[in-house]
């Protein structure tokens, strides 16, 4: 159940109006018509939490899979859904305001632009999010009066005001020169002119073996096998929870990672340790699967250009989540269900309380187990171009943090001369 004490959200006095008008003209009763003032107000103030513009029709889904990680029984996602469409009506309708059009017009194109370079969802949130904080920044300045000065002013802010990392603040770059380039098609010249946030030397934290297993030793079930993955094989926490079915193949003990970060493919081995508890979680896989066809349900949320070259491939075994949502999900557009995978908070916070209860005094992530995989295996001597390959590095001058995080065995590890032995060190003074 969602606390009411969490949402502070308020509808507006004009919408409030107009929405209630609508609701008496259906004929709905006094009860049925709190209800639906209750989930309006939750949808605005999701979208005010997670920067999502409440015309856009995309939040929608979002806000449904946000419900469905909060165990949102699917009568009362319909129930939100019929909500959220009349209050789009009224938008649509121009009976209420929705915001700036001008600026509702450039997130629409924002969203067009990204999509059409196939970036992933999570690029796109990314971008979105970083528009309309910009767009909080200019204090109501249209999208056509927006210039590099403001762009120069507000990533100044970013640095001198809120101190961001550095990182936040290439992120932001990065986010207004896909804006300026491919939605408001201006120059994007700031000429060395903004502050940049002061950029540190980052050692990751590294969780010992002997943690590890006091961390996962706390969890159960799904999650508990999901963060193992994420240790075992160096996964990023998205690219766990997207895997399907058939990323799987026992038989050659083989691990396909998909569209990882940058949208590339790799392939790592499956921990032996864990084959049979990943087999009981295909088991379990394949009942719910019958479950959810016999219920007759949509099948499992899949990519854009799959779903409309095959309708009929999210019902089927090898496109179904490895780590399925526990509930299923409301597609007002199709009228019927489908299943998404588990959802990061649940997962996250899942770990947080494994990580209190065992005691480990650091602070873990769930990308912890990603930095431990790979200083791991440079401690046990793997070779670093190979440790690259299987994290999806680029380049391995981004593996090579992982040397920080471990003791070197090598003549590279840094003495004084005085700990050398003598006639070594006599050896090289005669050689030079």
């Amino acid at each position: 159940m969602i606390s009411t004490k969490s949402f502070v959200q308020q509808i507006p006095q004009n919408v409030a109006i107009a929405f209630d008008q609508r609701l008496g003209a259906r004929g709905l009763s006094p009860p049925v018509q709190v209800d639906y003032r209750k989930w309006l107000r939750y949808y605005l103030d999701f979208c005010t939490r997670y920067r999502h513009p409440p015309a856009d029709r995309d939040s929608l889904p979002e806000f449904l899979r946000k419900l469905s990680s909060k165990g949102q029984s699917l009568e009362r996602q319909q129930t939100a859904v019929a909500s959220v469409q009349i209050y789009h009506e009224l938008l649509k309708g121009g009976l209420v305001a929705g915001g700036d059009t001008g600026w509702e017009a450039c997130l629409e194109r924002l969203r067009e632009e990204v999509r059409l370079r196939q970036y992933s969802p999570k690029t796109l949130q990314t971008y979105r999010t970083w528009a309309n904080t910009f767009r909080g920044f200019l204090d109501g300045k249209e999208p056509g009066q927006v210039d590099s000065e403001d762009v120069r002013g507000f990533l100044t802010d970013l640095a001198v005001r809120k101190k961001v990392a550095a990182s936040t603040q290439n992120q932001a770059f990065n986010a207004l020169l896909f804006l300026f380039r491919h939605v408001l098609e201006r120059e994007y010249d700031l000429k060395d002119k903004v502050v940049r946030a002061r950029r540190s030397r980052y050692v990751p934290v590294v969780l010992s073996r002997a943690e590890v297993d006091a961390i996962t030793g706390r969890m159960h079930g799904a999650k508990a096998l999901a963060v193992k993955l994420l240790y075992g094989c160096g996964l990023r926490l998205a690219e766990c929870l997207n895997l399907r079915v058939q990323h799987f193949n026992f038989d050659a003990g083989i691990l396909t990672v998909r569209q990882g970060k940058g949208r590339k493919d790799r392939a790592v081995p499956l921990p032996e340790t864990l084959l049979a508890d990943l087999k009981r979680q295909l088991a379990g896989l394949r009942r719910l699967h019958e479950e959810d066809l016999a219920a007759d349900y949509y099948g499992a949320f899949m990519p854009e250009a799959l779903d409309r070259k095959g309708k009929h491939a999210a019902k089927e075994l090898i496109w179904q989540w490895f780590f399925p949502a526990r509930n299923l999900t409301f597609v007002p557009e199709e009228g019927g269900h489908r299943r998404y995978h588990m959802h990061e908070t649940s997962l996250s916070t899942a770990l947080r309380v494994a990580v209190r209860k065992s005691g480990v005094a650091k602070r873990v992530t769930c990308h912890t187990f990603r930095h431990s995989f790979a200083s791991h295996l440079l401690r046990a001597n793997y070779d670093i171009r190979t440790i690259q390959e299987m994290l999806g590095h680029s380049s391995v001058t981004t593996t090579m943090i992982y040397t920080h995080t471990v003791k070197s065995r090598t003549l590279k590890e840094r003495r004084s001369p005085l700990d050398l032995r003598a006639e070594l060190v006599d050896d090289l003074a005669i050689e030079g």
